[in-house]
């Protein structure tokens, strides 16, 4: 494994004299797209995975939004300008946010992108060392931080006969409405 996070990548497209926050038209007379600039959307909430396995799959199931996968939202696929970050409280997934928040303070990350907030899924059941405790706190001192607890029933792409109450405080943060289906990009 590299040093570096897959949320940093840029999103890519298959025409290099595309630019950054513009989306490639078909349509044009001798067969090469024309260039649009394209924005974030204002509508919705994405989800990015700070590393492979976070939960964002699952919170975009659970709680609607699109799930951008381990990358910036892309303005050329009208992804959603508000995001959250998701990542595991292991000691991988801790130091993946970290690594994702270090960019956007850098500001490498696409224009009018706005973080709602952190989202950390348990990865066991129980409570944390305090290493990793620790680790949250400073968390906590960037950015807004939301706790997802163990459920067994997510590991099987199943959803629980009672959703934990932090799910319900989550969906009212990113004004979700009850979903059971998110889009997947």
């Amino acid at each position: 494994m590299g040093t570096r996070s897959a949320v940093l990548q840029e999103p890519r497209t298959s025409d290099p004299g595309v630019g950054q926050g513009e989306q490639p038209v078909a349509g044009t007379h001798d067969g090469r797209p024309t260039v649009r600039h394209g924005t974030l959307a204002g509508e919705g909430i994405g989800w990015i995975g700070a590393h492979g396995g976070a939960g964002a799959t699952t919170l975009a199931r659970l709680l609607g939004g699109t799930d951008i996968g381990c990358r910036w939202p892309d303005a050329r696929l009208a992804e959603p300008a508000r995001v959250m970050l998701v990542g595991r409280t292991h000691l991988d997934g801790l130091r993946a946010v970290s690594r994702a928040l270090y960019a956007m303070h850098q500001g490498r990350h696409p224009a009018g992108m706005r973080l709602v907030g952190v989202v950390l899924v348990a990865d066991a059941p129980g409570r944390l060392p305090a290493p990793l405790v620790a680790r949250i706190r400073l968390l906590r001192s960037v950015a807004p931080v939301y706790r997802v607890p163990w459920v067994p029933a997510y590991r099987l792409g199943e959803t629980p006969k009672r959703q934990p109450r932090q799910l319900a405080r989550l969906a009212a943060v990113v004004n979700a409405r009850p979903e059971m289906s998110g889009r997947r990009r």
